[in-house]
């Protein structure tokens, strides 16, 4: 696209994608062409180029816009330039943060214009970034660009899901390619992320180019050929996101297809789209950094098993520096971050071991690695798991010192998914923590609301003016509605003349609950269906209406999904209760503005525990709507009993259908006796007074809790920190440390078999609250010393089954006092806790550079239970 100079400073302000969460700028873009940015989606690239030449001249010529344009650049420039959190962080305790994190992700939901993403994973991952940007972390994004996006859903006359999958020109989205630049940097002036990072050598150089050329990647596919890529960029605000594009002319036909499209295809399609994510995203931020001087990255964090393929490559790295694979998995995983999404096992990718196999040869993707050690890292071995599979999850975890769920019940969940990993451990000492998702707050929420401040002062306002925006949100929803559904039924072949009776849909002055996400089964779109007449009584209630706004896709090949769908679509389409339940198809962040904004009530209703966390709702309490779900995900955590609804659940029912049948009915009864009546208890003034108060309280208590700038911040305290000095530590004095403990490990997981507790006694006061008991162990530690174990008394109060209940531990000290080849620990116990009263000992191997306990797997009991259960301490 060619501007007349003079517009030319527009170029940067819409390829910063910082627009699509700034009003300001938007209001600028608008108001160069309102007809045209509607027609193109909102899109200012889109909008430009659809411009004649004689209205950019005019708009080149108008000197308030000019003014306005200069404005607009030089508040970006400043966002992107001056100091923010993490610069001030950083000044205080330099030596504590990063200097780059690089977050892999296999989809981004950034702006609707620019649709690579499919759901929620997409859209945090989106959100991640923004935060991320705001908060001024030195954050580089890494992903796909998938040239048909996920897809476009329309219904059929009886509707059934159709998908379309229209392709991108990125020539035509709001991104760059990175290019080759005449003047490289000098030698030695790449910020390498250790102190004493050993890649520089082992580093493949930046691919060579002329000046101006794309940079392209390649990675190695098994019979000689050769994957390769060429990089986009999209700037995310201060962020650089990296997306890697396979339609280049040096790749055969078939190989430009790895990026045709977000989840589609075989598992062998799956593959190779993960392996360029991983392998081919390491590689294009190496030649980023190299080409731009962004420091490199410490920490890489792998959002979701997609993108795990990124620690075989660092390996793959430092291997061909000159440390062994053993050195080199240490080094890279220290500074490793994996999030897993997922409750179930179904959400996990799995490859068959012999298409990895294949992949990792020699010659291949695994060019250095030994593939045995490979395929170890991703074997299902625990009880229940296939041989047969290599599992991206569990090689994420392997992979990784610092792993994360997405709340504290899906914390939980994973530690109970994946506790064969750890096998002697119980459950809570699984090293799987959890940082709860959030959202970010300048995308999702409505100017009428961000105008009144922060959550703590748009609470505050006065209860006729927030019921003022609220209806006025509502509104604008019911606007938005009318134009999609219209636009629906023309695409299921209806005439115009046949939807007249869409003016009448919805109403701005009616109860509006909102239900949208993707369609697997699990979330129950249909849940609300098992009484179809109860339900209508609720939509047609003369004095207490409730409208209901729905949308979701389901995967293309979830024919379950799509049946779903179907019947929901069947049950909107009966003239009985057309204008009050909507179906709108294509539910993409366009449409999701409206429904979070504009709702008064969240509807979910998954099969808990099932929802990872789950963020739509995060989204409809920062604009001043309510919740009404289940106790799942984030809903768990946050819920205190006046921010919202709880719909009961029935967890102990085995029959699916008798539990839909229980928790159906109970949501029924929360919106007949709860939620509709607060709704429309108004007073003279048309307030309803008890719903405002309650949507305020909603304000205060969730406001801090759901943002995603808190969210970013955790992860940065909590993972990026850590994990930047673990791999500081481990890179010192050129990888020697990562060398001793790699060395050390080897040396204990050979003699472990040598390890056993041979004699335990304890004697104290009679057990009573205070009293002390004290604890003496003889262990055998066979070619082990006593610097290399930690010996533990476990101890709490009993369950019913005469388990550990949330135990403590106390460590055991050597002493000399016995004769080789024994060692005996000892210490004291403080009887601490009421009730029935038991303990164990045990030996784990300790090192301080271990990141939990846990970390080897570890662990040798008594041959016979050492414990007591001497009735209660009091």
């Amino acid at each position: 696209m060619t501007l007349p100079q003079p517009l030319a400073p527009l170029h940067d302000l819409m390829l910063n994608l910082r627009w699509s969460w700034h009003p300001p700028t938007v209001e600028l873009l608008q108001s160069i062409d309102p007809a045209g940015w509607a027609a193109s989606g909102g899109d200012p690239v889109a909008m430009l180029s659809s411009m004649r030449p004689a209205q950019l001249g005019a708009l080149a010529a108008n000197e308030d816009f000019l003014r306005r344009l200069d404005a607009a650049v030089a508040d970006l420039r400043g966002y992107t330039d001056e100091p923010r959190w993490y610069q001030t962080a950083a000044a205080g305790d330099a030596e504590s943060l990063p200097k780059a994190v690089a977050y892999f992700s296999p989809e981004y939901g950034i702006t609707a214009v620019l649709p690579q993403y499919s759901g929620g994973l997409g859209i945090l991952a989106g959100d991640h970034l923004k935060s991320a940007s705001d908060l001024g972390v030195p954050i580089i994004g890494v992903g796909l660009l998938y040239r048909h996006g996920y897809f476009t859903q329309s219904l059929s006359a009886d509707g059934w899901q159709a998908e379309r999958y229209p392709a991108d020109d990125p020539n035509g989205l709001p991104l760059t390619l990175l290019r080759h630049r005449a003047r490289p940097m000098a030698e030695g002036a790449i910020v390498s992320g250790a102190h004493d990072d050993p890649l520089p050598g082992g580093r493949p150089p930046v691919p060579p180019g002329e000046d101006g050329e794309p940079v392209k990647i390649s990675v190695p596919f098994p019979d000689g050929k050769l994957l390769t890529a060429q990089v986009w960029l999209a700037q995310v605000g201060r962020v650089p996101l990296l997306m890697l594009d396979s339609y280049v002319e040096e790749n055969e036909p078939a190989q430009h297809e790895v990026t045709d499209r977000l989840y589609g295809g075989g598992s062998e399609h799956r593959l190779r789209q993960e392996l360029l994510l991983g392998i081919g995203g390491v590689r294009a931020v190496r030649a980023f950094c190299a080409i731009t001087g962004h420091p490199e990255p410490e920490v890489f964090h792998t959002n979701e098993g997609h993108a795990g393929f990124l620690g075989l490559e660092r390996i793959r790295e430092y291997v061909a520096a000159g440390l062994s694979f053993d050195e080199a998995l240490e080094l890279s995983r220290a500074g490793t971050v994996f999030t897993t999404h997922t409750p179930v096992p179904a959400g996990i990718d799995r490859f068959p071991r012999e298409l990895i196999e294949r992949y990792f040869t020699a010659d291949a993707a695994g060019a250095g690695l030994p593939v045995d050690r490979v395929l170890a890292l991703g074997a299902e071995t625990y009880p229940g798991g296939d041989h047969h599979v290599f599992n991206m999850a569990v090689m994420g975890m392997r992979l990784a010192q610092r792993v994360n769920g997405v709340s504290l019940l899906h914390g939980q969940v994973s530690r109970e998914m994946f506790a064969g990993l750890w096998p002697g451990f119980d459950t809570a000492e699984v090293p799987i923590g959890s940082i709860t998702n959030g959202v970010h707050a300048p995308t999702w929420v409505a100017s009428e609301i961000m105008a009144l401040g922060d959550s703590a002062a748009a609470a505050a306002a006065g209860a006729e003016r927030m019921w003022e925006i609220r209806r006025r949100l509502r509104a604008r929803l019911v606007a938005e509605t009318r134009r999609r559904l219209r636009e629906s039924w023309r695409q299921r072949g209806a005439s115009g003349a046949e939807l007249t009776w869409i003016d009448d849909v919805l109403d701005e002055n009616v109860l509006t609950i909102g239900f949208a996400r993707r369609v697997p089964s699990y979330k129950r779109l249909t849940l609300m269906l098992n009484d179809p007449q109860r339900l209508a009584g609720l939509l047609l209630d003369p004095e207490r209406p409730v409208q209901i706004v729905i949308a979701g896709k389901a995967h293309p090949a979830d024919e379950g999904g799509k049946r779903l769908i179907q019947q929901m679509v069947r049950f909107t389409d009966s003239e009985a209760v057309r204008r009050r339940i909507v179906f709108l198809p294509d539910y993409d962040m366009a449409m999701a503005r409206y429904l979070v904004q504009g709702c008064d009530v969240w509807l979910n209703n998954p099969l808990r525990p099932l929802e990872a966390c789950g963020t739509s709702g995060m989204k409809v309490a920062l604009n001043g709507g309510l919740n009404l779900s289940v106790r799942d995900g984030w809903w768990d955590e946050w819920y205190d009993g006046g921010n919202g609804w709880e719909i009961p659940t029935a967890d102990g029912v085995e029959d699916p259908a008798r539990r839909d049948e229980l928790e159906a009915s109970a949501l029924y009864e929360l919106i007949a006796k709860s939620v509709a009546p607060l709704f429309y208890d108004a007073g003279a003034d048309g307030v309803p007074q008890g719903w405002v108060e309650m949507l305020r309280h909603g304000l205060r208590s969730l406001g801090p809790l759901v943002q995603a700038d808190r969210m970013v911040g955790d992860y940065v305290t909590k993972l990026y920190a850590p994990a930047a000095q673990a791999s500081r530590a481990l890179a010192a004095d050129g990888s020697g440390t990562a060398r001793e403990l790699a060395a050390w490990k080897a040396r204990v997981r050979q003699a472990w078999s040598g390890v056993r507790i041979e004699h335990v006694e304890a004697d104290g006061a009679e057990p009573s609250l205070g009293a002390v008991l004290d604890v003496r162990v003889t262990a055998v530690l066979g070619d082990l010393s006593a610097d290399d174990v930690c010996v533990e008394v476990v101890y709490g109060r009993l369950g019913d089954n005469d388990e550990l209940v949330e135990p403590s531990q106390v460590t055991l000290t050597a002493d000399d006092s016995a004769q080789a080849p024994h060692t005996r620990f000892s210490g004291a116990v403080e009887l601490g806790q009421p009730g029935p009263f038991g303990y164990t000992v045990r030996v784990l191997p300790s090192h301080p550079l271990l990141a939990s306990r846990a970390d080897l797997g570890l662990v040798a009991y008594p041959d016979a239970p050492a414990g007591m259960s001497t009735g209660d301490l009091r």
